[in-house]
């Protein structure tokens, strides 16, 4: 700028001493001898030239310095704006997923599926262990229910006078001791005796007319029923009145 500046400045001094010039030469000659009109009119065609002659200088220092103007836009047009350090920079966005991170995301959703159908087959193999538990603690428990109706028919044979034996009072701390370990691996008898009856729980096979007892009430107890849990093992054989 400041060479476009003093460029400009010669130029008008130029400019500036070119129409001095002119212009006392023609002081000069108007001064020297009083011409007639025409010949006035002559010397003002070249007074006239010689004005578009000192204009033609201050008309071509204009141009070329709008040349320069509009050459020094066209560069500043054409160089391109320097970018910033993060534009320069690989964006994560939208960039295509690599052939890895693809079988990567595959591998993690095979893990994930067959941990799932693992997690099922180890619940569903609980359950049926536990199943297959209490069915063979259910074969076990009837089998030993037998040896417990044996006792009670032993018992249900002794006389009175031979309660006290020694023999007797044995057995009766045996069966006691089968009772508190069965009662202790979840089994416990069904109240039969003064309880309504319920085909859930009982079993009737004998029926009589009694006054004193209420409806459907059972009045007797053939053989006892048992629970392994919430599981009938044995329903209790009993007599129904009314």
């Amino acid at each position: 700028m400041a060479r476009k500046k003093n460029k400009k400045e010669k130029e008008d001094m130029i400019r500036i001493e070119g129409e001095d010039e002119i212009k006392t030469a023609a002081e000069e000659e108007t001064e020297v001898v009083p011409k007639d009109p025409a010949e006035e009119t002559e010397a003002s065609e070249p007074e006239d030239i010689q004005e578009e002659a000192g204009e033609s200088p201050e008309a071509e220092p204009e141009e070329a310095d709008e040349k320069v103007s509009s050459e020094e836009t066209k560069e500043s047009e054409e160089e391109p704006e320097e970018e910033p350090e993060d534009s320069k920079k690989p964006r994560k966005f939208g960039r295509k997923k690599d052939k890895r991170d693809e079988q990567i995301a595959e591998l993690q959703d095979k893990v994930t599926r067959q941990m799932a159908e693992f997690d099922n087959f180890r619940k569903r193999s609980e359950k049926e262990k536990a199943a297959m538990y209490s069915m063979g603690a259910r074969d076990v428990l009837e089998k030993m229910l037998e040896v417990l109706d044996n006792f009670e028919r032993g018992f249900d044979a002794v006389e009175e006078d031979d309660q006290d034996d020694a023999f007797v009072q044995g057995m009766q701390m045996v069966y006691k001791q089968m009772l508190e370990a069965l009662e202790k691996l979840g089994v416990k008898p069904i109240e039969a005796v003064g309880q309504p009856f319920d085909p859930n729980y009982h079993n009737a096979v004998m029926h009589e007319d009694n006054e004193e007892a209420g409806e459907n009430e059972v009045v007797a107890e053939f053989q006892k029923g048992y629970m392994y849990h919430d599981d009938v093992i044995r329903h209790s054989m009993v007599k129904v009145a009314n």
